[in-house]
C-alpha cells in the first residue's frame, strides 16, 4: 500500500513536467520552421531589399506555410510567429493569419510568407485580436530583385510589406482583408505558464531562449 502510494506521488510529480515538453512541441516546430523561411529567404539574391527594410522594421510576422483557398476549409491562412524589436528581438507570439480569399501568382496552392511590420502602430495592431490588413493598416507588396538599390526602400511608407515565395519563387500575394488573431493557448503551452502575445513582445516578460536561433536568424538577415 505504502509502495502504491509512493509511485502515484512520483506520477503526480513528473506527469505535469513530462506535458510541458510534449505541449510544446507543435509551437517549437513552428518556431524552427520560421527559422528556415528567414534563412532562406535571407540567401535569395533577389531579396536585397528586405534585408533592408528588415533593418528598419519594428517587428516581423512569418507564417512557414500559408496554404492557398480550397486547402483549408472557408478561405486561406495559416499560424505563425509574431516578435517585435527593440533593440534585439523578442520571444515569438504564435498568431493565426487567414484571409477568405488569396492572390497567388503561378498557380500555387501554398506559400511561405514574412511580413515586415514597419511601424509601432503595425506592432501594435497585431496584438489585437482579428485586425484586418488593408482596413486597419496600410500593406503592400515589398520589392524583390537584385537591381533594386537599398536607398530605394527608404522612400517606402507601408506600415506593413509582405514577402511571398512558392515553390522558390518569389510571388504576388493578397493580403487584402486578411486578418491576425492571437493563438493564447500556444502562447501559453510553449511558456508554460498564461501569458498574452502583448506580454510577449512588447512587455517581455518571458525571454524565450527556445528561439534564440530564430533570433539569430533575423539579425543576421538584417546585416
Amino acid at each position: 500500500m505504502t509502495r502504491t502510494l509512493l509511485l502515484l506521488g512520483i506520477l503526480a510529480l513528473t506527469i505535469p513536467a513530462l506535458a510541458n515538453p510534449l505541449r510544446a512541441g507543435e509551437q517549437q516546430d513552428l518556431v524552427d520552421k520560421a527559422r528556415i523561411t528567414v534563412e532562406s529567404f535571407a540567401r535569395d539574391p533577389d531579396v536585397a531589399p528586405m534585408r533592408s527594410l528588415l533593418k528598419r522594421a519594428r517587428g516581423v510576422l512569418i507564417v512557414p506555410q500559408w496554404l492557398k483557398a480550397g486547402f483549408i476549409i472557408g478561405g486561406a491562412g495559416g499560424s505563425g510567429v509574431l516578435l517585435a524589436r527593440n533593440g534585439d528581438w523578442s520571444g515569438p507570439a504564435f498568431v493565426d493569419m487567414a484571409a477568405g480569399s488569396i492572390g497567388l501568382q503561378i498557380g500555387a496552392q501554398a506559400a511561405e510568407v514574412i511580413l515586415l511590420l514597419m511601424t509601432e502602430r503595425a506592432v501594435d495592431a497585431m496584438l489585437h485580436n482579428k485586425v484586418k490588413i488593408g482596413a486597419d493598416l496600410s500593406a503592400a507588396a515589398g520589392p524583390v530583385g537584385k537591381g533594386i538599390e537599398a536607398a530605394t526602400t527608404t522612400n517606402l511608407r507601408d506600415d506593413v510589406y509582405a514577402y511571398s515565395r512558392a515553390k522558390g519563387l518569389f510571388v504576388g500575394l493578397s493580403l487584402e482583408g486578411a486578418a491576425i488573431k492571437t493563438k493564447a493557448k500556444w502562447n501559453s503551452a510553449y511558456y508554460g505558464e498564461s501569458v498574452t502575445a502583448r506580454q510577449i513582445v512588447l512587455e517581455r516578460v518571458v525571454t524565450g531562449e527556445n528561439a534564440d536561433s530564430l533570433k539569430e536568424a533575423l539579425m543576421a538577415a538584417a546585416r
